[in-house]
């Protein structure tokens, strides 16, 4: 007789085991799902409260959240969320985040502000961190916080992130150059926080400027500005010579006057992380915005998964503070390990509730990245298991990696771009695989790990001690240092392309034709014969001829004999069978890649027939 859908209720983190025994079914079913999901988890392994949800829901379960623990305990496990009375908020600075694509003038704008030079320090002149700053306006007790974001493609998520805690935005695009591809990706982090954007049209000062022709390109992605009858302001600058400057700051002022922008201040502080960093003699290194509220020398933090009580505050000048309000940027130190850039910073009463809540925190994190792991490695019995590649789907080679970065969001953000890297060939798929990032030194384990995994390490913005390099070199692991993101991931590329075949030779011409290898013959005094597919083109006598073994070059030459069904001939179109031998080379085998070229002499001939077949 059926009495309704099953009903759980889940307070925290559930193992497998209990959840299935709670839902009424084999802990199989639920590992199957959890396969599905992406998660590959034993009985025993614990899985947070929003998958194990999904989970019970699949199975028509009615499911209860937490309605057993008190508020104070809920907000433990989230973002502090207090109700301020209306009559104790108080007007606060407006926090800005200053966007665009790269070199164009994001961080020597913001150093014309706060009359500083941060872009010299920067490798490659590009801004590769977050950096927090707060600016007092001329004649004023106003005051402005900045937060500089990095153009650089591989530095998205750090800008969203800008984006996601900022009031304004500035999206700073040349004057001679336009918009961009990190321009675009600007615009489109701020709609999504649905925050008003200031338009900053810099480098007026060049020659090649044209103000005019920034704004219309501006209109193609939905941001109208004033000149435009819009409602987006916008100034003409150079942050080379000064000119513009209190303009934008006025126009900065006035929009934050009408958002009437208010914080309590006399409350436990709540705020978010910007960045993170391991330094030494002081541990973990904090950059922050505070909310809400004002946070105290002294007082206990959580921040994600990490605690701590604050030793010491100071702010972008390194001037030591006793206490920091509303829309302040300060760096923190007393925190027991380095959180994440976006994690929550929230002011506690209790410090060991705080050690709890972090303590569950870095246990489900453990989980998560082991889980992550443990998926990652078992991909390719994994795809054996459900049935193999399917229809269409080429062998996948992974390119292990180890990522440590001198602060936690370049960490992040260059793991997300390697990880995003592809690579393939008719015959190979090449991607990357991270296998941990994180800031800070390379560890004995960080070396552990990439030496049972095979896997490279790319040490970023950091210094390499001698005991870890020999270390290293006894495990046979190779460290890669770089100082600036691109190169690091033109590496990466490299590496990934040196397992796929190599691309065309423009020294031996154009491609007219590719065939591959399906049986060897011997013939008397011609010696070994490739009996070929050709696959698309033609091949023809007199032809330059790369011979492809994997990405391996084996051979390179010219065609001597071609034959099809015995007779010797002068070319073989697609899809035909013919068989090809040479003068000076007896080395193929079966399944060699064979490259048919035109010589740079006949180019128009080729021309003449990628016209008529319709081939670039």
């Amino acid at each position: 007789m059926p009495t309704g859908p099953v009903r759980i209720k889940l307070l925290d983190s559930i193992t497998v085991g209990n959840l299935a025994q709670q839902l009424g079914v084999g802990a199989a079913e639920v590992v199957k799902d959890l396969m599905k999901m992406g998660t590959l988890a034993s009985i025993t392994q614990s899985i947070d409260v929003e998958t194990a949800c999904k989970i019970a829901e699949g199975f028509g379960a009615k499911v209860t959240i937490g309605d057993d623990i008190d508020e104070e305990d809920v907000s433990m496990l989230g973002v502090i969320e207090e109700e301020d009375d209306p009559s104790a908020l108080l007007k606060r600075p407006p926090i800005v985040t200053i966007m665009g694509h790269v070199d164009h003038g994001k961080t020597s704008l913001l150093d014309a502000l706060r009359e500083t030079n941060v872009v010299s320090g920067e490798a490659g002149g590009i801004t590769q961190h977050i950096g927090a700053y707060q600016i007092s306006l001329p004649d004023s007790d106003d005051t402005i916080t900045f937060i500089d974001t990095p153009g650089h493609a591989a530095f998205s998520d750090m800008r969203a992130r800008g984006a996601n805690i900022t009031d304004i935005v500035v999206l700073v695009v040349a004057a001679d150059d336009g918009v961009k591809e990190q321009t675009i990706q600007s615009i489109k982090a701020a709609k999504a926080s649905d925050v008003p954007i200031v338009v900053a049209v810099n480098k007026i000062d060049k020659p090649e400027a044209d103000p005019s022709k920034v704004k219309m390109q501006l209109l193609e992605h939905e941001v109208v500005l004033e000149d435009f009858g819009g409602e987006v302001l916008s100034t003409d600058l150079s942050a080379k010579t000064g000119s513009g400057l209190p303009a934008l700051l006025e126009q900065l002022n006035l929009l934050a006057e009408t958002m009437d922008l208010r914080a309590n201040p006399d409350r436990l502080a709540a705020g978010v992380v910007v960045e993170a960093k391991q330094v030494v003699g002081q541990g973990a290194v904090a950059t922050a915005l505070v909310q809400k509220g004002t946070l105290n020398v002294g007082d206990i933090v959580v921040a994600g998964s990490q605690w701590g009580r604050v030793r010491a505050l100071s702010d972008a000048t390194g001037s030591r503070l006793d206490s920091a309000g509303p829309s302040s940027a300060i760096e923190l130190v007393g925190l027991n390990g380095l959180p994440a850039a976006g994690d929550q910073l929230m002011a506690v009463t209790d410090e060991a509730k705080a050690r709890s809540v972090a303590d569950v925190r870095q246990a489900l994190d453990r989980e998560r990245r082991a889980s992550q792991l443990f998926v990652s490695r078992s991909s390719a019995n994994q795809e054996l298991f459900l049935g193999g590649l399917k229809e269409g789907e080429l062998p996948t080679k992974l390119v292990d990696l180890v990522v440590k970065a001198d602060v936690q969001g370049s960490a992040e953000a260059l793991s997300s771009s390697l990880a995003a890297l592809e690579a393939a060939d008719d015959k190979l798929a090449v991607r990357t695989r991270v296998l941990r990032s994180g800031a800070g030194s390379i560890t004995n384990e960080d070396v552990m790990l990439a030496s049972v995994s095979n896997a490279i390490i790319y040490a970023f913005g950091i210094s390499i001690s001698a005991q870890t390099r020999d270390e290293a070199a006894k495990s046979n692991v190779e460290i890669r240092s770089f100082e600036i993101v691109y190169d690091a991931i033109d590496d990466v590329k490299a590496e990934m392309a040196a397992l796929i075949r190599p691309p065309p030779s423009k020294q031996l011409g154009s491609v007219c034709g590719t065939l591959d290898i399906k049986q060897l013959f011997k013939i008397g005094a011609v010696g070994k014969v490739a009996g070929c597919k050709v696959l698309d083109g033609f091949v023809r006598v007199g032809n330059n001829i790369r011979i492809l073994r994997g990405n391996l070059v084996v051979y390179e030459g010219k065609l001597q004999s071609l034959r099809s069904v015995k007779e010797a001939v002068d070319q073989v179109d697609a899809p035909n069978d013919c068989g090809i031998s040479f003068n000076d080379f007896q080395g193929m085998e079966v399944e060699d890649r064979v490259e048919a070229y035109l010589p740079n002499d006949e180019n128009a001939v080729f021309e003449s027939y990628g016209a008529e077949k319709g081939q670039d």
